[in-house]
């Protein structure tokens, strides 16, 4: 894959998440008759202001940043032999989760990085109570003992598209990585399983499939897992919503409210296939009685990644919370997924030192 083009799609993945993830913010709790009766009978058709601004991000945006710190810390500590990406992406989340306490970045270590110095990130966004109960101490969960075993929220989903991103990985190998990762807040089989069938979607986007052949691939991957039932026919019905007529918040309503991982995972999914372009499939994606943040994110997460960030709406990005945060990582991502050993391997530049800095080892 050409650099440019891995580097618009990891754009575009993560702007476009954040962008469905803002069009959702101020609508989340209402139901659709409220929606239609405060913005009209098409619904939400731009930002609204959501925690004093428009253009707020959620915690689905927040998540999703620390899971992308947290790859790329894993890919700079390979040089040292310490090779295990679970344990990376949990110490990002617990930084994540020190923004949700804490009153600002002004206690941090400089072994944290410079994502959790980022002041705009300590904000509480209606933070899932899975999440945060799942990173209130340091033990992490594990497939073999989950945390909050019983929980299926669509928390695990909705930050899992970075996973996605490592398109040198082989598509098993990163649904592995995201169900472990799952695991660290949500440990039912469903919450985990979507979650891995998420990354598997995004991944075969960014590698040029369709959404419907990554969705298909994700299905096959499923099929070998205990318990992959609910978040298999959620899949299904997904696929099965295209074909029945024209969309609507009805349809989308349809495949459920999206609380649950399976139904934001379901509902996203199909936005992005019947979408006529980025900016139809988001408010597609929005514009229902259920967690819009979280069912607009998948949804911008898949139609950046399919198709870059110069498809995303201007207006939108400009408007965009954070967005010199998403972009200065969303590059870094992609220089760390393509010029890691010449940015840091032993003997290499100067430049590592302000490298290593940015992301440390520790």
């Amino acid at each position: 894959m050409e650099q440019q083009d891995f580097r618009s799609r990891v754009r575009g993945c993560l702007l476009g998440g954040a962008v469905g993830d803002a069009l959702g913010a101020g609508i989340e709790f209402q139901s659709l008759e409220e929606i239609r009766s405060r913005h009209g009978e098409e619904g939400v058709t731009d930002y609204v202001p959501a925690y004093g601004r428009r253009g707020a991000v959620t915690d689905d945006t927040q998540m999703t940043l620390f899971t992308v710190d947290g790859l790329i810390r894993a890919h700079v500590r390979r040089d040292t032999g310490a090779w295990h990406p679970p344990t990376d992406v949990h110490a990002a989340y617990l930084r994540w989760a020190a923004t949700q306490r804490d009153w600002g970045p002004d206690e941090r270590r400089a072994t944290d990085g410079w994502l959790a110095r980022e002041e705009w990130l300590y904000a509480r966004r209606a933070p899932g109570n899975a999440c945060l109960t799942g990173l209130a101490d340091e033990r992490m969960g594990t497939l073999e003992s989950p945390k909050n075993p019983g929980s299926k929220g669509c928390g695990t989903v909705m930050r899992s598209a970075p996973f996605g991103l490592l398109v040198g990985w082989e598509p098993q190998l990163v649904f592995q990585l995201a169900v472990e990762c799952a695991a660290q807040t949500h440990g039912h089989p469903t919450g985990v399983l979507s979650a891995g069938a998420f990354a598997v979607i995004v991944h075969g986007v960014v590698r040029g499939e369709t959404i419907d052949a990554g969705v298909r691939h994700a299905l096959a991957l499923l099929a070998t897992r205990p318990d992959h039932e609910e978040t298999s026919e959620a899949l299904q019905h997904a696929l099965e919503a295209v074909r029945r007529g024209t969309p609507g918040p009805e349809l989308v309503q349809s495949l459920g409210e999206g609380w649950t991982a399976e139904e934001a995972l379901a509902m996203g999914v199909y936005c992005a296939l019947v979408a006529e372009d980025v900016r139809h499939g988001l408010l597609l994606a929005v514009n229902h009685g259920g967690d819009s943040d979280s069912t607009g994110s998948i949804c911008g997460n898949l139609l950046g990644a399919l198709h870059g960030e110069t498809a995303l709406p201007p207006s939108w990005i400009a408007e965009l919370e954070g967005r010199a945060t998403l972009l200065q990582l969303a590059d870094d991502f992609s220089m760390e997924m393509t010029q890691g050993p010449a940015l840091h391997a032993p003997g290499s530049s100067a430049g590592s030192a302000a490298w290593l800095a940015r992301y440390p080892r520790a």
